[in-house]
């Protein structure tokens, strides 16, 4: 009879010692499959890291990287490999979004965090998520059919294809993403903060301006950079808004190309694997990443420094 109790004592701690190896297996497979996870994303980086590098380094052998850093002349057809020209586009595109994205972003940002009723938040939030995912070869035409329009209504001078269009839709397509990061960093400042400024009579707007915008600048700086990040890579939109005529111009009137337009541009055609044309795409690409690149690092380096714990 006294055995009874002490087998089944022993089968409960087998029962308990099975679960517990089911457990840990289970913990070890989740953390294993994260892993893979996250090194299959490291590899990737690495194989394209290692492809825009060797085409890069073959198309550098042939034509200095003096002379394509600091040529201001882009005619591939001619041997003129300068990619000044489209650095400037890029960077004419890239800013001039960031005038457009960033400030309405911001604005949109805090008065959904801070101002918005719920019901005008149940129509704001999806518009915003409509705007995301709306193809940016739409933008494109958009921006053809209209902004540019109304840009030579206002400067008869403009180019039907210019630097402004371009500038304007990527603004236009980014400023979902600088909203939605603003709020999540404004939405993220504990509500302490403000009800100790209402507290000694702080205004509304004085909170928001005073203490939670700054208190959340990190995140929106951050969201700023990433915008920007963003511009520089977007590639249909601004192939059809800005144009293809690679010019070292600072007039946003003027039909301007940037590296991703030129990218798409060459690509469209008959290249033969190997020739100066066909590595100079590769030679672009990774000048384009470096640019990205130090984008995101930039972000990083600023929310690291600037963050606040509370």
């Amino acid at each position: 009879m006294a055995s009874i109790p002490n087998e089944s004592v022993r089968g409960g701690l087998e029962v308990r010692d099975k679960a517990l190896l089911a457990k840990k297996l289970t913990e070890a497979a989740a953390k294993g499959l994260c892993f893979l996870s996250a090194a299959f994303c490291v590899v990737i980086t690495l194989g394209i890291v290692f492809v825009l590098g060797t085409e890069s380094l073959t198309f550098f052998q042939k034509v200095p990287a003096a002379e394509f850093f600091s040529g201001i002349k882009w005619l591939p057809t001619q041997g003129e490999f300068g990619i000044l020209p489209l650095v400037i586009g890029t960077l004419l595109i890239t800013f001039g979004s960031g005038l457009v994205s960033i400030p309405l972003g911001l604005l949109v940002a805090v008065y959904l965090a801070e101002y918005a009723p719920q019901k005008v938040r149940r129509i704001i939030k999806p518009a915003l998520e409509l705007l995301a995912g709306i193809p940016s070869v739409v933008f494109g035409y958009f921006a053809l059919n209209l902004i540019s329009p109304l840009i030579q209504t206002v400067h008869p001078g403009a180019s039907p294809l210019n630097a402004a269009s371009g500038a304007i839709v990527v603004g236009i397509m980014t400023l979902p993403l600088v909203a939605s990061l603003c709020e999540d960093a404004i939405s993220a400042v504990p509500k302490s903060l403000r009800e100790g400024a209402y507290g000694i009579g702080a205004t509304k707007t004085e909170v928001t301006l005073g203490i939670v915008v700054p208190a959340a600048l990190s995140g929106i700086i951050a969201a700023f950079i990433l915008a920007l990040s963003r511009a520089i890579g977007e590639t249909m939109a601004v192939t059809i808004a800005a144009g293809a005529t690679p010019r070292l111009t600072l007039n946003p009137g003027d039909e301007i190309q940037t590296m991703t337009a030129y990218i798409v541009n060459t690509s469209k055609g008959d290249l033969s694997r190997g020739s100066i044309e066909y590595q100079s795409v590769f030679a672009v690409g990774i000048t384009l990443f470096v640019l990205t690149l130090g984008m995101n690092i930039l972000a990083n380096i600023f929310v690291r420094k600037y963050r606040r714990v509370y």
